[in-house]
């Protein structure tokens, strides 16, 4: 599906890429800035992502050899008159619209992700980057504060100080320099990074599709629950898989016949 700003594709069933969702953020000419209508359309199918029972892995990357160069600040001008407050609130519901997908996300970031596009890529759960990947914090710049989730994720990434020193000096920070300081998974030459990408979004695709959103909501939750209450969640949770999943069933039965277990996300 080709929207104004933006593709979206689901592999098709019974291919390598069967599960497998990937939104391309399409517009090249601007390093894919995102302006109002992106906003729009990537709400929109972060919203539909939910409903769609066959997708196991969503994949957030950028056309062009960029990733996402922040909001576009050029087309402010073109938008009718409106309350900030009614604006930021837009990038708000986009922003948790991707925190709220329930499968794992991978943001493959090529070039410069920066400002909104910088906080959108740490909105993934998973980043791999290309050696020439730029990222930056770049709001102080402009001007401006965080946004996009910047205050909640960067201090949970790399640390209180660390995001702090980001937010305030709004550097440019090479690929290798994130990669160090914990704000992404991998780093890789930028001619594998489309292959590498592929081999973990496929992998996570073949997984067990409940017990990964289980796992992952837990991880997002657990640095806001006490212990007992981590352990709690883990105890019901764990209930469901062993009690519900027939894909824990087939867990069992490929381990004891020593085999590959196929899941069908029941």
């Amino acid at each position: 599906m080709d929207l104004e700003t933006l593709s979206f594709i689901i592999g098709d069933a019974g291919s390598d890429d069967a599960g497998i969702a990937t939104i391309t953020l399409n517009r090249p000419e601007k390093k894919n800035a995102i302006n109002a209508q992106m906003w729009r359309d990537l709400r929109g199918v972060l919203r539909q992502i939910v409903d769609e029972d066959t997708v196991r892995c969503v994949v957030l990357t950028g056309a062009g050899g960029e990733f996402c160069s922040g909001a576009d600040l050029s087309s402010r001008g073109d938008a009718p008159p409106r309350h900030q407050l009614l604006s930021m609130r837009e990038v708000s519901e986009v922003a948790m619209a991707l925190h709220r997908l329930p499968m794992p996300t991978i943001a493959k970031v090529d070039g410069v992700a920066v400002g909104a596009g910088c906080n959108m890529a740490l909105g993934c759960d998973l980043i791999v980057a290309s050696d020439r990947a730029r990222f930056s914090e770049i709001f102080a710049k402009r001007g401006l504060a965080l946004d996009f989730g910047g205050t909640w994720l960067l201090p949970r990434l790399i640390g209180l100080h660390r995001a702090k020193e980001l937010a305030f000096f709004a550097d440019v920070i090479s690929a290798a320099e994130a990669e160090r300081i914990g704000l992404v998974n991998r780093v890789v030459p930028t001619a594998e990074l489309d292959a590498y990408v592929t081999d973990w979004s496929r992998r996570i695709a073949a997984g067990p599709p409940l017990a990964l959103r289980l796992s992952k909501k837990l991880l997002n939750e657990g640095s806001m629950l006490t212990m007992d209450q981590a352990l709690e969640a883990e105890g019901w949770t764990q209930t469901v898989t062993i009690g519900s999943s027939k894909d824990t069933a087939e867990a069992f039965l490929a381990f004891l016949e020593k085999r590959a277990p196929n899941f069908t996300g029941r």
